[in-house]
């Protein structure tokens, strides 16, 4: 495997703990040193700050760099972002407390799938199932880690292949979700570009996609950072502080905001 290291200048306020640790991602853990270990389109990788830098090293390549920059979201300024965003008396004292939260760029079949297995589910299980999942069905990706199975390899199972996964009602969906896919009947490519109406309508096509997971999918694996996933503490966000609707500052980035919101709120209990 090659160890070389792919390194980003100045990147704080990034916080990888706050970043990959906050249920928008499922294949990241903190090593000891406190960097972290996560694989990403089946590279197996370590990702660590260092003096305001971000270094990502492992199974890395310079030709990679744009694929990490993306996944990073590396090409928002942030900083505008959250100055907007603080025109709010809320969410200025989440951007304040948690500035840096960034919304990852994901691969989208992964992120979909991976979705659909978190559906009335806790992070520990999602985990299992999803290292399950890639452990079975994945490639080898090296260093005892395994590539996120493709939609096509998925397609071709049967719920009693899916089995082992230990994933109950959610098999069927994800052999739907895979089965739809593959064919071309969901097109993930075009789900980047078109309007979001539309596209929530071509995930939601798909047995057990509803809402949440439709905006969930198009937040963190198509970078549609107007989505808006809405669960039961953003829900009581909303009912809380926000029963009229959110404020005009987050307009175009709601899916920003909803992951400020969703961390503050929660750590203020």
């Amino acid at each position: 495997m090659n160890k070389k290291s792919i390194i980003f200048n100045n990147v704080s306020p990034l916080d990888l703990s706050l970043t990959l640790d906050c249920g928008q991602s499922f294949r990241w853990s903190e090593n000891p040193d406190g960097s972290w270990h996560g694989v990403v389109r089946g590279k197996s990788v370590d990702a660590l700050i260092e003096n305001g830098d971000l270094v990502i090293s492992g199974d890395v390549n310079e030709e990679d760099r744009m694929m990490w920059y993306e996944y990073f979201d590396l090409g928002r300024d942030y900083e505008s972002v959250c100055n907007r965003l603080k025109a709010d008396k809320w969410l200025s004292e989440a951007v304040t407390a948690y500035p840096g939260i960034r919304i990852l760029r994901q691969e989208p079949w992964e992120t979909l799938c991976s979705f659909i297995i978190s559906q009335n589910n806790n992070i520990p299980r999602i985990k299992g199932i999803i290292s399950r999942l890639c452990a079975e069905f994945g490639d080898d990706a090296g260093n005892g880690d395994f590539s996120f199975p493709s939609a096509e390899v998925i397609a071709e199972k049967t719920a009693e292949d899916l089995a082992v996964l230990r994933a109950g009602f959610r098999v069927k969906y994800i052999l739907d979700a895979a089965r739809r896919v593959a064919s071309g009947e969901i097109d993930l490519k075009q789900i980047s570009s078109m309007p979001i109406e539309q596209a929530r309508t071509q995930l939601m096509k798909i047995n057990g996609v509803g809402p949440k997971v439709a905006e969930c999918a198009l937040l963190y694996g198509f970078g549609r950072v107007e989505a808006f996933p809405v669960d039961v503490w953003v829900r009581r966000i909303m009912d809380e502080l926000y029963p009229e609707g959110l404020p005009e500052c987050t307009d175009g980035v709601q899916g920003i905001a909803q992951q400020y919101l969703f961390h503050w709120r929660r750590n203020l209990d």
